[in-house]
């Protein structure tokens, strides 16, 4: 049987851990570092300076060029590459 100490335990872990796990959320998403008007980092987007197949930046519709990206901070190759391409049709 239990008693009241016990379930007091096990309450206030239930609620420390909720209060724990909220915080470390709100620090984690308030904690992203700065980027160009919210474009995406080169890593979150796995870009490579070199084209996938006969897919490259040159021919996706958020190619800006001479060598920028609608949603990829940075400098782009036009001959570059990256998982969020989208041709231009």
């Amino acid at each position: 049987m239990k008693t009241e100490s016990q379930e007091l335990s096990r309450r206030c872990f239930c609620k420390c851990s909720m209060i724990g796990t909220l915080g470390a959320v709100v620090f984690l998403t308030m904690a992203k570092p700065a980027t160009e008007k919210g474009k995406m980092t080169q890593k979150q987007v796995s870009y490579q300076d070199t084209p996938k197949g006969n897919q490259q930046c040159d021919g996706c519709k958020l190619f800006q060029p001479p060598n920028a990206c609608k949603s990829v901070e940075g400098e782009i190759s036009p001959k570059g590459w990256c998982s969020i391409y989208q041709p231009k049709r």
